[in-house]
């Protein structure tokens, strides 16, 4: 196809709203860019055209209650003004600290534990796995993650590897110490019971990996960059397209937000710089992602706070923003 016969893609979000067969949308970027005020409005915008629809932050910061004017917690919450929007805010590295703690566990599984997750990353993994448990357990038509900053987003794709090692370290040790330890806790009086740490480890391991087959579906997953023009956050946003497209994960969505449109004739010294500035990594963004919808969203000038907002806010996602002539 020769390059006049090239058609750039809409530049809105609409694909996303269109794909009925989406169950889960992530929203991520580098932090600061705008992802929840993204994810809340796509969530809003989804809600108009699906049955029930799920926004969990699993950002510590949580700004969700903050965007909607309302607060969340670890269970789903209907937003006020919606009959089938719920947001949920949790803490992956929180929930599995409570798993532990909520277990009656005697010396030998302690001992057992403090091995398991002396391996990096296994906390995390088993956060995330109790995080899915629970989501999968409910009945949403599609699931919106409005994800930690970029370092974080991906880590879940590694958490099957790090349970597996968790598991190989666990039966060896129970195999090699496993009598000696029952020994010790029959003396000591206590139940010790290391294939109650077995067993859940490899169900979190199953149903972590569950949801990555499902995550690396296109039909089923998508992922929703969000970046502002800038270096750096180009920059950033390459590194996660490169990242998402290295763990099978489908992106063909670019948010770039907190656009400067100054009116001509403006006398502005710092708005014009800016813009320039930001036209020249637009020029970027558009020869990096030409097979890719890039939403622009522009800069307001009051915060998007609030259901009514968030609602108007919303409709730039899927009706292409025109700048003041």
């Amino acid at each position: 196809m020769s390059d006049d016969d090239f058609q750039p893609l809409t530049p809105t979000l609409q694909n996303v709203l269109d794909q009925t067969s989406l169950q889960w949308v992530f929203v991520g970027g580098k932090g600061g860019v705008g992802k929840t005020t993204t994810s809340s409005s796509l969530a809003v915008q989804m809600a108009a055209v699906r049955k029930s629809v799920l926004l969990i932050s699993t950002d510590p910061a949580h700004n969700l209650s903050d965007a909607f004017g309302q607060k969340f917690s670890k269970d789903p919450t209907l937003v006020q003004g919606f009959s089938n929007l719920y947001c949920m805010e949790i803490d992956p590295t929180s929930s599995i600290q409570e798993m532990i703690e909520s277990q009656e566990s005697g010396a030998m599984n302690s001992i057992m534990q403090d091995l398991a997750f002396a391996i990096p990353g296994v906390d995390e993994a088993m956060g995330f796995a109790e995080v899915m448990k629970l989501v999968k357990s409910m009945e949403y038509q599609v699931i919106i993650f409005d994800t930690a900053p970029t370092g974080h987003t991906l880590r879940f794709l590694s958490f099957p590897t790090v349970l597996e090692k968790a598991l190989a370290k666990v039966s060896q040790l129970s195999g090699r110490f496993g009598p000696m330890m029952q020994q010790m806790s029959g003396l000591m009086g206590v139940q010790g019971n290391h294939e109650d740490m077995f067993a859940k480890l490899e169900s979190m391991r199953a149903v972590i990996n569950e949801v990555n087959q499902q995550f690396q579906d296109p039909e089923k997953t998508t992922f929703v960059c969000v970046c502002i023009s800038e270096f750096l956050s180009l920059y950033e946003t390459e590194r996660l397209v490169q990242e998402l497209t290295n763990g099978s994960i489908d992106t063909h969505n670019i948010v770039v937000n907190q656009l400067l449109f100054p009116p001509s004739g403006s006398s502005c010294d710092q708005c014009n710089v800016r813009h320039k500035m930001q036209q020249k990594y637009l020029e970027q963004i558009f020869d990096l992602y030409e097979d890719f919808h890039v939403t622009l969203l522009p800069l307001l000038t009051n915060e998007v706070r609030g259901v009514e907002k968030l609602k108007s806010f919303s409709r730039l996602l899927v009706e292409p923003f025109q700048p003041p002539k």
